[in-house]
């Protein structure tokens, strides 16, 4: 019986990898496109930290527009069943379907729900505005490079077909503009009740919709608060 169970075949082994992402051998721009289409992943790791740390209703809405983004592309994806590019040949796919392309619409629903908080969320605060402006316009045009990075790498690497990434890239600006405005408009106004809640005030969870640059807010009451600190310091040691 041992050396029947030594003998047997071996069970087939499957690999758990969600950046898993194959390129031309000896390709250096399918290379650099592997890499930068590994973005909403970045992004999302981002999002888990920034919630963790800063437990800001906001983040956390956002957060919870790109899970119902990613829900609504699966939910395309299994009604449409498109398949992907047959010259693709890749060992390793999460689904056979490519329609539409969920990287694609990952990015853009980021890119254009970002471009709204940033140009209709942040307000101006001082009377730095051409330097204001400055940054807010070549962020902009930085996302904007990445979004058509990734959507591209997709294309590239055999992914997905063009349509496959224009649809995917359409669905994810609609579903951006309208989660925005769904926090804006319906959630936003509740984030106060939300934040005074037990258990939000148990997890620090906190609202800064009323302040328009939470990053100049930050700095100016770390810094008053350091300041405070150091006099009283100062004063015992004396």
């Amino acid at each position: 019986m041992a050396s029947e169970e030594q003998c047997s075949a071996p069970s087939r082994w499957r690999s758990i990898s969600l950046t898993h992402v194959e390129y031309p051998a000896d390709d250096l721009t399918g290379q650099v496109l592997a890499y930068t289409s590994l973005l909403p992943i970045a992004i999302l790791v981002g999002f888990v930290t920034l919630i963790v740390f800063k437990r800001e209703l906001h983040t956390i809405s956002f957060f919870g527009g790109l899970v119902i983004n990613e829900g609504l592309n699966w939910l395309l994806k299994h009604i449409v069943q498109e398949p992907r590019p047959s010259g693709g040949g890749h060992s390793s796919l999460t689904t056979e379907y490519g329609m539409p392309s969920s990287h694609s619409q990952f990015i853009w629903f980021f890119v254009v729900y970002f471009f709204l908080f940033l140009y209709l969320r942040m307000h101006q605060t001082n009377n730095a505005r051409c330097v204001e402006l400055l940054w807010r316009h070549i962020l902009s045009i930085i996302l904007l490079g990445v979004a058509l990075c990734v959507s591209y790498s997709r294309v590239y690497l055999l992914y997905h077909t063009w349509s496959q990434v224009i649809y995917g890239g359409v669905a994810g600006m609609f579903m951006g503009v309208v989660w925005f405005f769904i926090t804006q408009e319906v959630l936003t106004p509740v984030f106060p009740k939300i934040a005074a809640w037990p258990v939000s005030e148990f997890f620090l969870v906190r609202d800064t919709s009323l302040i328009p640059n939470i990053l100049w807010f930050e700095y100016t009451v770390t810094r008053s608060e350091a300041r405070n600190r150091q006099r009283k310091l100062g004063t015992k040691l004396q």
